[in-house]
């Protein structure tokens, strides 16, 4: 009889920890914290870890390890896990799938951020870099035996690209915490109704679409990032609060009518989660992710036109962005995430 999940030692490779504030580090904070309280051994392996590490020119708040395969050969001897994860497909996942490739070791991946999909925004040839980086990520992934997403429409694409054993694992959200209490927003003299769009403020999230829309009240940003200072100068009328943590976050979100979520590269968007639990219609585009989650009409709106989608948002009910916001928990999210680094394995046993 094989040890249940719960029994095994378990190492997370990720480039993206804290303090750094986005997606990822947030999805695995919560994940380990699940797998910690079930009795799971986890350790991750993460930046701080590694002593030469350099800041992403596009992202300074993200550092990544230097040249660290050795140290990551260290840890895997010292570690001596029964499965792995690997997260993401820099520096880190880079040197851990090398060392798994060696000592001949199963591990399991994980696609959270299309790169390829950011390669216009920051690059004058975009198309060569987004080729390139479609063509590194399948290189990547294809010895994972198990390639998990968030959505099912990024398990589509990705198998229409090639990939194979890929499985869908929904993400969650902290619906104890991102709860909607009017008693504890800030105190300020907004303009009803308030519009917020928060997380990074960077060309690939699309902010300024946000600002540009015809709205009516208030557009509150809450977020911070590489172009707030532009958009600051530029739309002076919008209010720039920075990033808030925790239950300040949810705080500032209980301020808000409605969410707007105007990026166009998401494979998820915990964001719409958060302001779902927080009773908040989402208006976005009609793409992956927020496709995946909202149910237009009922606790969101999906269209080409932001200001249309955000004002139809306004008369939706909030009690139905709470029930959508159940349905999503760090307790299933982990279960799904069990599921699915345990099958890869037994499959690889029984080959």
């Amino acid at each position: 009889m094989q040890d249940k999940p719960s029994a095994k030692k378990l190492l997370i490779v990720t480039d993206a920890w804290a303090p750094q504030t986005n997606g990822v580090a947030t999805t695995f904070t919560a994940i380990v914290a699940e797998l910690e309280k079930r009795g799971v051994a986890v350790t991750v392996v993460h930046p701080g870890l590694f002593k030469r590490v350099f800041p992403l020119p596009l992202y300074p708040e993200v550092r990544l390890a230097f040249f660290p395969k050795k140290r990551m050969r260290e840890l895997f001897k010292r570690e001596r896990p029964d499965r792995v994860h690997i997260a993401t497909e820099a520096s880190l996942g880079l040197a851990a799938r090398r060392v798994c490739r060696s000592e001949r070791m199963p591990f399991t991946t994980s696609y959270h951020t299309h790169f390829p999909l950011y390669a216009s925004h920051y690059l004058i040839f975009g198309r060569v870099f987004a080729a390139i980086a479609s063509r590194y990520l399948r290189w990547f992934h294809s010895a994972s035996r198990s390639v998990l997403v968030c959505t099912p429409s990024l398990k589509n694409m990705l198998e229409a690209e090639g990939y194979r054993r890929v499985a869908v694992w929904p993400l969650g959200v902290d619906t104890e915490r991102f709860v909607r209490d009017e008693s504890r927003a800030p105190k300020l003299d907004l303009k009803r109704p308030v519009f917020i769009c928060f997380g990074r403020v960077a060309k690939e999230k699309n902010v300024e679409e946000f600002l540009q829309a015809k709205l009516p009240g208030t557009k509150l940003v809450i977020g911070d990032g590489l172009e707030r200072a532009t958009l600051e100068k530029r739309y002076p009328d919008a209010c720039f609060v920075g990033y808030k943590r925790g239950q300040e976050l949810v705080d500032w979100l209980s301020l808000g009518d409605a969410c707007v979520l105007p990026s166009r590269t998401e494979t998820f968007g915990l964001v719409a989660l958060e302001a779902l639990a927080c009773g908040m219609p989402v208006a976005a585009h009609d793409v992956m992710g927020p496709r995946d989650i909202i149910t237009p009409g009922v606790d969101g709106m999906l269209g080409e036109e932001l200001g249309q989608a955000a004002a139809a948002c306004l008369p939706l009910s909030r009690d139905n962005c709470r029930k959508k916001a159940l349905q999503y928990s760090w307790e299933k999210s982990t279960d799904a995430f069990l599921a699915a680094i345990s099958s890869s394995l037994e499959a690889r046993r029984s080959t």
